[in-house]
């Protein structure tokens, strides 16, 4: 029964995580139109610390640019990548396929529906809860329909619920960009993923979700394991497999929903990152999940600086930059995986 007592999450790979957190956090604090010495950000950081006074050298103007413009949306882009990657190790448990992301279950199509609909119909300032609402209601008529007809449906069952419900809402959102053309151009903004901000705004949105999804969803990855045997051993050992299912999914799709809400759509980084942390820290999710969470944290808040850097004074769509780097690996996986069905 080795499969049932994984190895634990080593403390250099935690380490790892964070310190690759701490890195992403200073360079996209430190690059930019202004480039601040890297030390003189840092000792500056550690002076929001309470009780932390250090000399960083650095004037009112780029304490200003540090606190108000670029601390801000690293952070916002630290917890969208947290919660994209967490949400994508989430549901490749669930499902127990590697190629499963957070948008799975109807997330993307709910959340760029509600967006397009406020942006047509001129309610810009409801974006945000717009596209959240759109996501959640997309993941309930989705699980309502994957579990019609009885309670012991397959994960294939949610997953072709999924896309039956993506490809209505898409329809019906093309239908809206054809009747409000002059939208067009907004909406595929917002699609293609932005991490604009308009000061701490954004991030205390997304705070408190983000909170209860990482607590939920790193409380429960031990029964990820469990659930990897199968539905049969996980219920002798004393798990409720379907029960769990419903609450990892809540969970992850209430983080997708949030992370959506304020940031569009950002492709692959739930593909990428929980991949490469299972083939690097190994296969139980009690290190999957909170090394996927910190080292997506990392990876989205460097694809934004990237974003904005590369051709400044112009900036990229930052789901322009996690689609670079994520269409070769999906494929990787993809050919990798090519004989495991869902």
């Amino acid at each position: 029964m080795t499969t049932l007592r994984p190895a634990r999450l080593r403390p250099g790979w935690l380490a790892a995580g964070i310190g690759a957190v701490l890195v992403a956090l200073v360079a996209g604090v430190a690059l930019g139109p202004v480039t601040l010495p890297p030390g003189s950000v840092a000792a500056e950081l550690l002076n929001l610390i309470p009780g932390v006074d250090l000399p960083s050298g650095l004037n009112e103007r780029e304490i200003a640019i540090i606190t108000e413009l670029r601390l801000p949306r690293v952070v916002l882009g630290l917890l969208v990548g947290a919660m994209l990657s967490l949400a994508g190790g989430c549901y490749q448990g669930v499902f127990r396929n590697p190629l499963a992301d957070p948008y799975l279950l109807g997330v993307a199509a709910g959340a760029g529906l509600g967006a397009t609909m406020a942006i047509a119909f001129r309610a810009g300032a409801v974006l945000p809860l717009a596209a959240f609402a759109g996501a959640g209601i997309a993941v309930v008529v989705t699980y309502l329909l994957g579990v019609a007809g009885g309670r012991d449906r397959s994960s294939a069952t949610l997953i072709l619920a999924g896309v039956a419900v993506s490809s209505f809402l898409a329809a019906i959102q093309t239908y809206l960009l054809q009747r409000n053309v002059d939208t067009i151009r907004e909406v595929y903004s917002w699609l293609l993923g932005r991490l604009a901000t308009n000061g701490w705004h954004e991030v205390t949105l997304l705070l408190p979700y983000a909170v209860v999804t990482t607590v939920v969803v790193l409380a429960l990855r031990r029964e990820l394991d469990v659930l990897s045997v199968g539905d049969t051993e996980a219920a002798s050992l004393g798990l409720h497999p379907q029960r769990s299912r419903l609450i990892l999914l809540a969970a992850a799709s209430l983080g997708t929903a949030a992370a959506v809400a304020v940031s569009g759509l950002i492709g692959f980084v739930g593909i990428i990152v929980p991949h490469v942390v299972r083939l690097l820290a190994g296969g139980s999710y009690r290190s999957i999940l909170p090394l996927s969470l910190l080292f997506g944290a990392a990876f989205l808040a460097l694809a934004d600086l990237a974003a904005r850097t590369l051709i400044a004074p112009g900036e990229l769509p930052i789901g322009v930059v996690t689609a670079f780097f994520g269409a070769p690996f999906f494929i990787l996986v993809l050919r990798s995986t090519r004989r495991v069905s869902v």
